[in-house]
């Protein structure tokens, strides 16, 4: 049975969909079957991914037009598929508002493909909304990509304290805090430092919340979706793509 994680951070710009679309496409090159879920209305993961237009994806999916199974694409990475989204995906949180179960739906779904692929990585938008609750239930493990910024650090413990311990008290008893990994990290500025030296300090209990990797600023890394490839793909010799790669060893290590 494949595990299923979902990247969250109610915090914009912090790195989820260039860590999910990176670690995912690292698990792929290791012959590992990956299924990409794309459950951000902005739908940049699938266009990263050159998958974008009028197609069907989480939309359809979750209001029940389609099975996952039609709605799943092929991308550029051998052994990585993706269920895409689109501004579509924007009218669910409308529409499933008032539905009971509605944090339940994307679960739903993708039950019939867990045991087709090996890992099911989900992508939230920057918001704890209808859509990200949907992520946190239908997932095994959180991780939190984490920006070295201090507003960063301080959306992640509001988030850590209320929404995520919530979940896990009623919604999803069986979620994992994964880790945190910190991401755009510039070892030039003294904000970044301290923002890792705060968050060992409050974990020097619990060290493995923390992964060990850290994700640099790589301009590489921000050019990889404007060619609809991976970082692997793009340019696998840069320092970011070394790190996602050590990264992913972690994640598969843990989750």
């Amino acid at each position: 049975m494949g595990r299923t994680v979902v990247f969250a951070n109610q915090k914009g710009g912090v790195g989820k969909t260039t860590s999910t679309v990176n670690i995912g496409a690292y698990m792929a090159a290791k012959g590992k079957r990956v299924l990409l879920v794309d459950l951000d209305p902005q739908g940049n993961l699938s266009s990263g991914l050159g998958v974008c237009g009028k197609i069907l994806g989480t939309y359809d999916v979750l209001i029940g037009k389609v099975p996952a199974a039609e709605a799943i694409v092929s991308t550029p990475q051998e052994n990585m598929s993706i269920l895409p989204s689109n501004l579509s995906l924007s009218g669910a949180t409308v529409e499933l508002a008032d539905v009971e179960d509605r944090n339940t739906f994307l679960k739903r779904a993708i039950a019939p493909q867990v045991s087709a692929f090996d890992y099911i990585l989900i992508d939230c938008p920057p918001s704890l909304g209808i859509l990200t609750l949907n992520g946190f239930v239908a997932a095994q493990a959180v991780i939190v990509p984490l920006q070295c910024e201090f507003f960063a650090l301080e959306g992640f413990m509001n988030m850590l304290s209320q929404t995520i311990k919530r979940v896990q008290s009623s919604l999803n008893t069986e979620l994992l805090v994964g880790g945190v990994v910190f991401t755009m990290y510039d070892s030039r500025t003294r904000i970044a430092q301290e923002v890792i030296q705060q968050m060992k300090a409050a974990f020097k209990k619990n060290k493995e919340f923390l992964f060990k990797t850290i994700i640099p600023r790589n301009i590489r890394l921000a050019e990889a979706p404007s060619h609809g490839v991976p970082i692997n793909k793009y340019a696998p010799a840069c320092s970011g793509a070394k790190s996602y790669a050590a990264l992913t060893d972690e994640v598969m290590r843990r989750v």
